[in-house]
């Protein structure tokens, strides 16, 4: 045993991390593109896009995760030309990933937005008036200013994939070693006579990833806020 934890315990905390970090590095550049989109771009469509980016944190999570099964299943033209090319996502762990990577985006996006709006444009435009383009004003200007922001929203994006559990249960199931993570493995041994210690093991694990989480959002908050006024 690992900390007090049973083999099936760890192989879903073991999971739940695997799930939770690839949900999160896939979806950073992403959440990055549209955040700089609808902070900065003025195009048609871009409040659509805005809805659309944060109708996963109001739409009930089952919900998500059935438009999820009704697009990628082997069944759904989606599915059926993902899987030709070796990609599946249906009842796998890395269906899990994109539910949770999904269900944390809007998080993500959120906080990386806030930290754009709050960067003078100013500032990037005097590195364009030098002769920089487009992306080395980003990556030289923008991104170091935005930084904290951006790891805020992975960060809130990595704790809510960790908390996953309605979009992730309908669509990929609850199989043990393959999709059964943190907040699935509590369910099921809820449900099992005499698994209420282990639930309640996992209930503290998953309190103090949540905690841990919400206090470095809120430090890297802090920090965003001293560099801008800075």
């Amino acid at each position: 045993m690992i900390l007090g934890l049973g083999p099936q315990e760890w192989e879903a905390v073991r999971l739940s991390l695997r799930v939770a970090f690839w949900a999160t590095v896939l979806a950073l550049p992403l959440g990055i593109a549209v955040a700089m989109a609808l902070a900065r771009g003025r195009f048609w469509g871009r409040e659509l896009l805005n809805v659309v980016v944060h109708l996963p944190l109001v739409l009930p999570p089952v919900v998500v995760g059935y438009l999820l099964l009704l697009s990628l299943s082997p069944a759904a033209p989606l599915g059926q030309a993902l899987q030709s090319i070796g990609i599946v996502f249906a009842f796998r762990w890395t269906g899990a990933a994109l539910a949770a990577g999904v269900m944390g985006f809007p998080l993500m996006v959120r906080a990386i937005r806030l930290a754009i709006e709050a960067v003078d444009p100013r500032l990037e435009e005097a590195a364009a008036t030098l002769g920089a383009s487009r992306l080395r004003v980003f990556v030289t200007v923008t991104l170091p200013l935005i930084l904290p922001g951006v790891l805020a929203g992975a960060v809130l994006a990595f704790a809510k994939a960790m908390g996953e559990f309605g979009a992730t249960i309908t669509f990929v199931s609850n199989i043990p070693g393959e999709t059964r993570t943190l907040p699935s493995a509590i369910y099921a041994f809820l449900q099992q006579p005499g698994g209420e210690g282990a639930a309640l093991r996992l209930v503290v694990i998953s309190v103090v990833i949540a905690t841990v989480a919400l206090v470095a959002s809120e430090a890297l908050a802090r920090a965003m806020a001293r560099r801008v006024r800075g």
